[in-house]
């Protein structure tokens, strides 16, 4: 699509092409974040046919879309969906309020990748990354940031016309089967908890932590970057607790970034990419996905240390 046709069909469709390349740092209002109303709420869940959930602190509404039909293996292992093959789309709105951001994380097989990019900027959004989680998946598996900025009922609609036609989409997809065992019963939850500093949450079969950048504010497209919109390291444990899988993301400041991969390889962790979610966030962002297998208590050894090399003084404190 040329560029004049792109911004002229973004302009009737009410959702603004970012074009966030320049590296300026305007005057951001402070504050709380304006709530996302109820009746923006349900247009999200109406628009994409999913109920998703309110995060009322981060005033972000975010809507889960796992591959469910999908089966994935790791050097050979299955392991579940929730470990790390779990989408997401999530809308907040602008520090000033006048506009709503939404940020997705997509899972896509390879050949599903150009079609979105071409949905994607037919629907007037954009597109911010496109990259790996992981090495030795099968099948193999990419995974593409898409964002857009407008009015919320406008851009939820354009994000649900994006992904229609893709398994993506809630209607597209598969019910989630039920897991026989939880992560409430292969792992020693309160031994994690303790080592980790923080409280995971049971996903099925697997349990996850999920860290934010609390010790500053990271903006992008004038909103406040929090957790609950993309900002956050985490760590997904699968498995058992003696032979576990760990996956996980660090969110960190340029000048942390050699700290972190020098800390996970202390803890025989592998490093699997390095990459950036967002465009034109203030200060940089940039994320590193790791993985490994042994037992849980080592695992989650390394993400605590890579954790503690980022933030003030050197480390983020529960």
């Amino acid at each position: 699509m040329k560029r004049r046709n792109f911004l002229q069909t973004a302009a009737l469709s009410g959702v603004i092409p970012l074009c966030t390349g320049g590296s300026s740092n305007p005057t951001l209002p402070t504050g709380q974040t304006p709530a996302l109303s109820a009746s923006e709420q349900e247009a999200i869940a109406i628009a994409l046919g999913k109920k998703g959930t309110y995060n009322e602190a981060q005033a972000v509404y975010t809507v889960p879309l796992p591959r469910n039909d999908l089966k994935v293996s790791i050097k050979g292992e299955p392991v579940p969906i929730p470990f790390g093959f779990s989408g997401w789309v999530a809308f907040k709105k602008t520090l000033d309020g006048k506009q709503t951001v939404m940020m997705s994380d997509t899972v896509l097989l390879q050949a599903e990748v150009n079609p979105l990019i071409d949905a994607t900027h037919a629907a007037g959004l954009e597109i911010s990354a496109i990259h790996n989680h992981f090495f030795y998946e099968e099948p193999r598996i990419f995974y593409m940031h898409l964002h857009g900025m407008g009015d919320t009922t406008t851009l939820a609609r354009s994000y649900a016309q994006a992904i229609r036609e893709t398994r993506l989409f809630p209607a597209n997809q598969p019910a989630p089967g039920t897991p026989t065992v939880t992560g409430k019963e292969l792992f020693d939850l309160a031994a994690l908890d303790e080592l980790v500093k923080y409280k995971g949450v049971v996903n099925g079969p697997t349990y996850r932590y999920t860290v934010g950048r609390e010790d500053r504010q990271i903006t992008a497209m004038g909103t406040d970057m929090t957790a609950a919109i993309g900002l956050n390291s985490w760590a997904s444990f699968a498995g058992k607790q003696d032979a576990a899988h760990i996956a996980g993301d660090i969110a960190m400041l340029e000048g942390e970034v050699n700290a972190v991969v020098k800390v996970l390889r202390a803890h025989q962790l592998e490093v699997v990419a390095l990459h950036h979610h967002m465009l034109g966030d203030q200060p940089r962002t940039v994320f590193l996905h790791y993985y490994g297998r042994g037992p849980a208590l080592n695992l989650a050894k390394g993400f605590r240390a890579a954790l503690d090399q980022l933030g003030k003084n050197g480390g983020m404190k529960h």
